[in-house]
């Protein structure tokens, strides 16, 4: 399912116009962005927690040279399935 398949989806079950889906399923979207980005976690309960991760900054080698190069700390978003989600998967 890509993202048109997924507005879609919304716009039949809950009776919108595929336009009005767009806006719904855009808002969803940028609402988690900018609470990822903010630093905060995004909890739906039985669904699943959207969050941010930071990976340590490290030493890593140039495939090529074989070099030591420094890898800097990034930040990574992450999703746990709640039980719910997993319930209805399993």
């Amino acid at each position: 399912m890509n993202k048109n398949d997924l507005i879609a989806a919304v716009a039949d079950s809950a009776g919108l116009s595929k336009a009005d889906a767009t806006q719904a399923v855009e808002g969803v979207f940028d609402t988690i962005t900018k609470e990822l980005s903010g630093g905060s976690e995004v909890r739906l309960v039985s669904f699943g927690t959207f969050s941010v991760s930071t990976r340590k900054a490290s030493t890593g080698r140039n495939p090529r040279t074989g070099e030591p190069i420094q890898i800097p700390e990034t930040k990574q978003p992450k999703f746990k399935a709640g039980k719910g989600l997993k319930d209805a998967v399993n």
